[in-house]
């Protein structure tokens, strides 16, 4: 009886064990999925800001920063000594006793150099034989921020910046004011051959810009509309595709009873738009938003053509073209001027990136 009680005992306790194995299995197989793939995110991540990191680093770099050979990638300067009035160079120096200090070079050679301790100058000048190009440097954070200011005026960017932010705001009111109602029209109406011309407007889609240009520019020549802002702005008041495209699709997604519970109760199709599709449809009014104001925000061909004339209208983007082209051999300063136009629009989408989010993933929604 005993026997057959330790038999049932020991069953129990390893039946235990091989339940226990199994929860915890899986549960240590989903963890170590996790972290692998939150550290291949990271990494891919980290590869994706490593060019904004270097842009960041490079507009705060001297021109002598960035010419050092060995330098590191971020703002450093080599420490100098000041010794009789000279500024002497400090190099990271082998001992003979297989030690290394940080000492100042006061004499260069070939084959010897003279250097010199600067935390003990008592104890003279120190021969040391070797090539002095082969020896490390020790480096400083040195930042640089007046890179900033000086491309600021260089540039004059108050002025092109309230020019860009009036594009961006002015173009963006006519996009959501025309698209809206060409949306609305063929999301909520029926009219005979309304699907095929709303393939004809998506089709345009594919209809590529340069194909327009020359006939476009002749008519805002000969209306005399060239030096002005009004070829870049007017266009967007007449709809495009593609944003009629998004806000059709999420106003389908929305349910027609609301509609006519609206009309139940007398409101026309405009007050119907105003007071039940506009308010339920800010997602996407977010995403339009966002997605054009970067589009304004780096125009640069319209600009290019219609404003080449008229430089108290140029936008940042054509005026950091300009100053690219003059200061090419000071790459701190385009570093310097591209982040502070950058500035903006990344603020934008920061603060929009759920509503962004929302309206890009429920206007792909099929209806």
């Amino acid at each position: 009886m005993t026997k057959v009680l330790s038999t049932n005992v020991q069953e129990k306790s390893s039946a235990r064990e091989k339940a226990v194995s199994r929860t915890v299995s899986p549960n240590w197989r989903k963890n170590l999925n996790g972290f692998t793939i939150t550290a291949f995110t990271l990494a891919i991540l980290v590869l994706f800001l490593s060019p904004f990191a270097f842009m960041i680093f490079t507009s705060l770099k001297t021109q002598d920063q960035i010419s050092i050979v060995g330098a590191p990638i971020y703002p450093a300067a080599p420490p100098k000594f000041e010794y009789n009035g000279e500024q002497l160079e400090i190099f990271i120096v082998p001992l003979p006793d297989g030690t290394t200090k940080e000492l100042a070079m006061f004499k260069k050679g070939q084959k010897e150099s003279t250097f010199i301790d600067p935390a003990n100058l008592d104890a003279g000048e120190i021969l040391w034989t070797g090539s002095w190009r082969l020896l490390d440097r020790p480096w400083e954070f040195s930042p640089t921020y007046s890179n900033y200011s000086e491309a600021w005026g260089a540039i004059n960017y108050p002025q092109k910046l309230w020019n860009t932010f009036q594009y961006a705001i002015v173009s963006v009111i006519g996009t959501l004011i025309s698209c809206t109602l060409v949306a609305y029209g063929f999301a909520r109406f029926r009219f005979p051959g309304r699907d095929l011309l709303f393939i004809v407007l998506i089709s345009t889609i594919f209809l590529p810009a340069f194909v327009t240009v020359i006939p476009t520019y002749t008519f805002f020549v000969k209306i005399g509309w060239v030096g002005t802002w009004l070829p870049l702005i007017v266009p967007h008041f007449f709809a495009n595709a593609y944003n009629v495209f998004l806000l059709r699709q999420y106003f389908l997604t929305l349910p027609r009873e609301l509609d006519e519970a609206a009309m139940i109760d007398g409101a026309s199709p405009l007050r119907v738009l105003w007071s039940v599709i506009i308010p339920q449809s800010y997602p996407v009014f977010m995403a339009i938003t966002v997605f054009h104001i970067v589009f304004a925000w780096n125009d640069y061909f319209g600009p290019v053509v219609y404003l080449a004339s008229a430089p108290d209208k140029w936008p940042i983007s054509y005026a950091l073209s300009m100053f690219n082209g003059i200061y090419g051999q000071r790459p701190q300063l385009i570093q310097a001027g591209a982040l502070m136009a950058l500035i903006l629009p990344l603020i934008l989408f920061v603060v929009a990136q759920r509503f962004f989010v929302q309206g890009i993933v429920v206007t792909g929604v099929e209806k």
